[in-house]
């Protein structure tokens, strides 16, 4: 489905609310908190094991890294690899279906400079919404 056919398609009253937005599932599963920087990271830096991965993501807990990376492999974004060593040895690594989302990502990154605009409209609103509160 293209732009033009999702935004062709209003809701209709008798819709479900989850299909409102036909985008909406893929929001959820593209964009759930760590999601991103997880596939970003493993685009980036290739195959990692998960001592790397967390290094590199330093803000995320061990348990949290452990459960969005199950879930990404559930939704067949992310490989994992387990070598049968000792000491065992497991890697994880971006599969094609993750690849798939590279043109989302760098669509992203070619918005990421009106941020700057955010930040503008941000302070505008604010200055707005304390002058009506000082009245």
């Amino acid at each position: 489905m293209n732009v033009t056919e999702v935004t062709a398609r209003a809701p209709r009253s008798g819709d479900a609310p989850e299909n409102a937005c036909p985008i909406a599932p893929v929001v959820d599963i593209v964009f759930s908190r760590w999601t991103t920087p997880i596939l970003w990271t493993l685009h980036e830096y290739g195959r990692q094991r998960f001592v790397e991965l967390e290094r590199r993501i330093a803000t995320i807990t061990p348990k949290v890294l452990t459960q969005r990376l199950r879930q990404l492999e559930r939704d067949g974004l992310v490989v994992r690899t387990y070598h049968p060593e000792v000491p065992p040895r497991v890697e994880y690594e971006i599969s094609d279906l993750g690849r798939s989302l590279a043109p989302l990502f760098a669509a992203l990154a070619e918005w990421s400079p009106h941020l700057a605009e955010v930040e503008q409209a941000r302070e505008a609103y604010d200055a707005r919404d304390r002058a009506a509160s000082a009245r």
